[in-house]
């Protein structure tokens, strides 16, 4: 395989999926977060192999440029959405007086800055599922696009959520939908 020192051919490249791919995904979710990211950093790796031709000399070759390739492409996931949530983050506290209506809607009766602090407190994850659902409208779908993350994975954080701030707000606050 890769003898001819040429880029690889159809039966090359499948050899090397079949070798790579599974050790290359389970890399890039570890670093990435998400397994939807890390499969579509593993495909974009082997695109560029294909467009580019790029000849490696051995199989060893071609799989360690293959984990270098995913693990930055990885690395710069995660970087862009830590610099999504910080933009989010600013933007959410500018917004703060125009939430007072969906406030209202959410608490039924719960002081705004009460379950502004208790939001605050929570863990990012949970905070922007919250976030994105009550105040932005958005339903679980359009959260998983937004964050990277799987439908079910959204309803599991938006549930981990309400039940954190429940426990920060006290028992009298069961109305937080």
């Amino acid at each position: 395989m890769f003898s001819s020192g040429g880029p690889p051919g159809d039966e090359d490249l499948r050899r090397l999926y079949d070798a790579t791919a599974p050790m290359l995904v389970r890399v890039a979710c570890r670093i990435a977060g998400s397994e939807e990211a890390a499969e579509d950093i593993v495909h974009d790796a082997f695109v560029q192999i294909v467009q580019k031709r790029l000849p490696f000399p051995s199989l060893d070759d071609a799989k360690y440029w293959l984990i270098r390739v995913v693990k930055n492409g990885a690395l710069n996931y995660a970087k862009r959405r830590g610099r999504e949530a910080r933009a989010y983050e600013r933007w959410w506290r500018g917004e703060r007086e125009s939430s007072a209506a969906a406030d209202e809607g959410l608490l039924k009766g719960e002081s705004a800055e009460e379950l502004k602090a208790a939001l605050e407190t929570l863990p990012e994850g949970l905070k922007a599922v919250l976030v994105l659902k009550e105040y932005g409208g958005l339903n679980y779908k359009e959260i998983g696009r937004v964050l990277g993350i799987s439908e079910g994975n959204v309803k599991v954080r938006a549930f981990r959520a309400r039940e954190a701030l429940l426990a920060r707000l006290g028992e009298g606050s069961k109305h937080v939908s």
